[in-house]
């Protein structure tokens, strides 16, 4: 598995980044490759810090000639979202990411890359062991656990990140400097249920929805993809109405801050319904082919004969197809000031039965503080009415623009410098670690930058090699000239 990105450059960067591919870090198990920064970074001299939440903070003295420049902060998350195939056998507890270089593009077989965002800590592990480059004081910050709640920024000791500059390397589009971000905040829904035997004259079929592109629940809200979480309660809504139908499963989603690719659900209806229920069920499939031929052209349902014993009461039926169907999903509002910028939205990421309950996680976002707590308010009122309980957490802060920025000002320069084109600057509609770290350290001066990735948070996730390679040569001329 070595040496697959032999001959890419920058060298370093793509050593480092193949290096990160066969450790364990999915959110919540970052233990070996924390340490393996820990490890980096005394390999190399550099002073470090791995705190108690297993953040690393690695600490570079500036090169002769900056001693008086400002403190730069380099800034990443060391988890990812860990999403494969359903037909594929793979661990990432404990196998190596199958990376594929495919011409410009990197990508894997089958499982999401991890490039969100170990691009960021390769590109700082390579300037901080450069033995050549120009710069001034380093702080390296990785964190943890960002892709779940942010729970390692959050636990962050600001005295351990001292700085006067921040550049977030968790951006996802070359040629964009995201100056602003949304904040959030997830809403756990959970619903009693109460079960009853399946009586012996119905006949039980397992739904599923699948061939979905999926997709960050922030940065791809607005491309108009389905849920299938969403979609399921839909369906479940017609079937009800027509049938009455039992329900013993529903099942959808992996990540809260993912769109769901697939969902499934157990229903159950009288014997003499049973053909009905197939034209229903091939009915919806048209319908939803028909709304999402563009933005999600695989889409399927399928309709298998399945068993089960037990059904879901009559009212908690009604109550969990109630808060399937009327959860909101997708954009919620546009931003009045910022053209095309998603203000608010909702993903409902997973639903899932546990025992005598249904548990369903929302992810709600939004840069305007209000938005986000009326959202939040509308999914506690409906779950009032379905007897259910809502409950918050893992809320961060957005990221207010800020009007006077001499960081951005250089970066534009540069990048018009370098590339003879003008670069974006632009708010993103994604939760970002700088509303907590502009708590944490801070009213300093921060923006947010990467390279060209696609459809993060998918297996079919993939990173362009040249743009990653032109980002890095501009961080470096940024260092290089923050003198």
């Amino acid at each position: 598995m070595e040496n697959i990105f032999k001959g890419l450059e920058p060298e370093a960067v793509f050593r480092n980044f193949e290096a990160l591919t066969r450790i364990p870090r999915s959110s919540g198990n970052e233990k070996q490759v924390s340490d393996f920064l820990v490890k980096f970074a005394k390999d190399h001299g550099l002073e470090v810090i791995q705190d108690d939440t297993l953040n690393v903070i690695i600490k570079k003295n500036a090169t002769p000639g900056y001693e008086q420049s400002k403190t730069v902060i380099l800034q990443g998350h060391m988890d990812m979202v860990a999403v494969k195939d359903d037909d594929l056998e793979f661990d990432f507890d404990k196998d190596p990411i199958p990376v594929v270089v495919d011409g410009d593009m990197i990508r894997t077989k089958g499982t999401t890359l991890g490039a969100d965002n170990g691009i960021a800590v390769a590109m700082t592990m390579a300037v901080l062991e450069s033995k050549t480059l120009e710069h001034p004081e380093i702080i390296a910050l990785f964190t943890v656990s960002e892709e779940t709640g942010m729970d390692g920024v959050i636990n962050l000791n600001p005295d351990h990140v001292k700085g006067d500059i921040l550049i977030n390397l968790d951006s996802e589009e070359e040629g964009i400097f995201w100056t602003s971000c949304a904040g959030g905040v997830n809403s756990t829904v959970t619903l009693p249920v109460e079960w009853e035997e399946c009586p012996a004259d119905q006949c039980s079929y397992e739904v599923v929805i699948a061939g979905l592109l999926g997709g960050h629940s922030g940065a791809e809200i607005d491309k108009n993809r389905a849920s299938a979480v969403n979609l399921m309660g839909r369906l479940l809504y017609g079937l009800d109405k027509q049938f009455e139908i039992q329900i013993s499963n529903v099942q959808g989603g992996t990540k809260t801050n993912a769109i769901p690719l697939k969902a499934k659900a157990t229903v159950a209806v009288d014997l003499k319904c049973e053909e009905n229920l197939k034209d229903a069920v091939a009915q919806m499939e048209s319908m939803f082919k028909n709304e999402y031929k563009t933005s999600d052209p695989g889409l399927f349902v399928q309709i298998n004969k399945t068993e089960n014993s037990r059904i879901l009461s009559v009212q908690s039926r009604r109550n969990l197809v109630s808060l399937l169907r009327l959860l909101p999903f997708g954009v919620q509002t546009m931003s009045s000031d910022i053209k095309g910028l998603v203000e608010s939205s909702n993903n409902i990421g997973i639903v899932e039965i546990k025992e005598n309950e249904v548990v369903i996680s929302n992810s709600i976002r939004s840069s305007v503080k209000s938005r986000k707590e009326e959202i939040a308010e509308r999914i506690e009122a409906i779950s009032n009415l379905t007897h259910a309980a809502a409950n918050l957490s893992s809320d961060y802060p957005e990221w207010q623009y800020k009007a006077d920025s001499p960081l951005r000002e250089l970066m534009l320069k540069t990048y018009r410098d370098m590339y003879n084109k003008e670069a974006k600057v632009e708010a993103i509609h994604a939760g970002l670690e700088c509303g907590f770290l502009k708590e944490k350290v801070g009213d300093i001066d921060m923006i947010s930058l990467g390279p060209d990735l696609f459809d993060v948070h998918t297996t079919k996730e993939r990173m362009s090699i040249s743009s990653a390679g032109r980002v890095f040569e501009f961080l470096c001329q940024i260092l290089k000239r923050l003198k």
